[in-house]
């Protein structure tokens, strides 16, 4: 049975919203002319899903204030200036040439941008499949699984550009970050993000419960946080370490937008083809995962 035959089960012969005979998705117009199937979207639908995430932003942002904003300020007081007060005296630095609250705010600024990716790609995913059906009103609509994973997506950069726009321009401000290409960091921040983004969205859409929830955050988005190079050198850890850690798309994220926040003066500072090789593994990573988003969500949303 077809969406417009579930729409219009009582429909009476010739009146508006009839399906026509043969299942082909038509409608009967008010003239009893059959009228052809609702027109798709040109390429643009993905401009009202964001629409629709963008105002349920707006009423809920208050809430997002402590995750996004506070609380890396909270690892940054914490780590960067008490702990780095500890750690750096004199002309000794915990990492040779480089202020140690410097060092972490380069590395926060990445790790933010993964947190805030996976939350906004977990429980909103789930919810809009599961718990509110969002998703299936959405497809109702002219607008196609693809119109749905994009206008996600791109709220999602939204949220990114702002929170690391936002955490860049404190460190700034506390002279944590440097130099004129610092301003750099927020969108190598944001491909970051959007290299977890992507991936997230498309294990969400694969999942019966939340629980799987609890596995990505305590066994992956966690241990990523640590070792992967955003409070301490990478070379410091284990081999074994070294290699999880340079899976991560969050240590290609930390090694650009530390180079880019300290600046090419810095000890930090990265050659050219670094820079293609991490941005390169980041557009991997991002791309693929939208391709698993698409077809992850169309599995589950289309019978």
């Amino acid at each position: 049975m077809s969406r417009a035959d579930e729409q219009s089960p009582t429909a009476r012969p010739g009146s508006p919203g009839e399906v026509a005979p043969g299942g082909g998705g038509s409608a009967v117009d008010d003239t009893g002319r059959e009228a052809g199937p609702a027109p798709r979207p040109a390429g643009g639908g993905w401009r009202a899903v964001f629409g629709y995430w963008f105002a349920v932003y707006k009423r809920i942002w208050r809430s997002t204030v402590i995750s996004s904003f506070l609380a890396p300020l909270l690892y940054l007081a914490g780590m960067g200036y008490g702990l780095g007060a500890l750690i750096d005296s004199g002309d000794r630095t915990a990492v040779p040439g480089v202020p140690y609250v410097a060092f972490v705010a380069t590395g926060l600024v990445a790790a933010q941008a993964m947190m805030t990716a996976s939350a906004e790609t977990t429980y909103n995913v789930f919810g809009a499949i599961k718990w509110l059906h969002t998703y299936d009103a959405m497809l109702v609509t002219p607008l196609r699984v693809v119109d749905l994973v994009r206008g996600h997506l791109v709220y999602v950069l939204m949220r990114l550009t702002l929170v690391a726009g936002v955490f860049v321009g404190v460190a700034l401000a506390l002279r944590a970050m440097d130099g004129p290409l610092a301003l750099a960091a927020v969108p190598a921040a944001v491909l970051g993000g959007l290299a977890f983004a992507t991936p997230i969205y498309a294990f969400s859409a694969t999942l019966d419960s939340e629980q799987g929830f609890n596995v990505l955050q305590r066994f992956i988005i966690m241990p990523l946080f640590l070792f992967s190079g955003t409070f301490f050198p990478l070379a410091q850890l284990p081999v074994a370490l070294q290699v999880f850690g340079w899976v991560s798309p969050l240590t290609h994220t930390v090694a650009l937008t530390r180079a880019l926040g300290l600046g090419p003066d810095s000890a930090l500072w990265i050659e050219p083809w670094r820079f293609a090789v991490h941005v390169a593994y980041l557009v991997l990573w991002a791309g693929v995962g939208y391709l698993l988003a698409v077809r992850a969500l169309r599995r589950r949303m289309v019978v």
